[in-house]
């Protein structure tokens, strides 16, 4: 059998897949080259899980691949219809990320809890202000999205001593479904936004969700800037109908310096790096590397995405 052709989607730095030498052949696209390549490949690595040019370039004419790796949790900007009906196997990097969102997520509670970003002002300031701040333990946290880095934020918060609910997209042990989303959104001092962008979730945190929230309710979202419609979130805020809001993902990237995000009282910017800890590129690379290993042997890959949900079933 002749070797396997490899297509990655290249991003800076592209990803070490020494391992492969003399197993396959790797070719290199960017935007502009991937349509033509499509065609020669029989994996597409998508390692620039920031472009949308899967969903530009898939449906063109020739083959395709029969397997999609995504370096990331989401698959969004790759299932366009034609992949979606196609036969070929889509996986993500589940497993990756789980550990490091959860931890950022705890440092923002903490944050807003003990008004880090206060003691930092007021130190530029070299102002000498005491206050008081507020206990973690005890508080109440909904999380909206129940894959594994829900999971893994649920767990991280319980740890703090957070009263933790996780909603589903269906009720199951451990996990509430959506009929009880706006009930639990009313009761959190924490709401974790990590659900999937689908077309049920797409600008699911609207100005209704928001009102239902506490004044001194927190809203972090470490999904896809998509979910939340981000001009009624600036409303929320700047009529502190909720306390505070960190947001690690937007519906443009990277965001405008003209963008209001910048400058809204209350509300934590920064740019979608929740889950990229040192050697986060390292662990993608070698993840890929035993999924490939697993392809080439006819083994069943893990990570598969159901196309027509948007995520891997969980």
């Amino acid at each position: 059998m002749s070797e396997p052709t490899l297509l990655v989607l290249d991003a800076d730095p592209p990803p070490r897949l020494g391992r492969l030498a003399g197993r396959a052949r790797v070719l290199h696209a960017d935007a502009s080259t991937l349509a033509e390549q499509l065609p020669l490949a029989d994996v597409l690595l998508v390692w620039d899980f920031s472009s949308q040019a899967v969903r530009h370039a898939w449906p063109g004419p020739g083959p395709r691949p029969r397997w999609v790796h995504t370096a990331s949790a989401g698959a969004d900007h790759l299932l366009c219809p034609e992949l979606v009906a196609s036969d070929t196997v889509v996986t993500n990097a589940r497993g990756i990320f789980d550990r490091p969102i959860a931890e950022y997520v705890a440092g923002l509670v903490l944050a807003f809890a003990k008004d880090l970003p206060g003691s930092l002002e007021l130190q530029r300031e070299r102002r000498w202000k005491h206050r008081e701040t507020e206990r973690v333990a005890g508080t109440r946290a909904c999380v909206v999205g129940s894959g594994p880095i829900g999971q893994a934020i649920a767990a991280t918060l319980t740890a703090l001593g957070v009263h933790t609910a996780v909603v589903g997209r269906t009720a199951r042990a451990g996990v509430h479904g959506q009929d009880d989303l706006d009930r639990l959104l009313a009761g959190a001092d924490w709401v974790v936004s990590v659900a999937p962008l689908t077309s049920s979730t797409r600008g699911m945190f609207s100005a209704r969700r928001f009102d239902l929230m506490r004044p001194s309710a927190r809203f972090i979202n470490v999904g896809r800037g998509q979910l939340v419609v981000e001009a009624d979130l600036v409303d929320a805020l700047s009529r502190r109908s909720i306390a505070g809001a960190a947001l690690d993902v937007f519906e443009e990237e990277p965001l405008p310096s003209d963008s209001p995000l910048w400058g809204v009282p209350g509300l934590l910017v920064s740019p979608h790096m929740s889950g990229d800890t040192v050697g986060w590129r390292d662990a993608l690379g070698e993840q890929f590397v035993e999924f490939f290993e697993l392809w080439a042997a006819g083994k069943p890959l893990p990570n598969v995405i159901d196309k027509s949900r948007g995520y891997v079933p969980g």
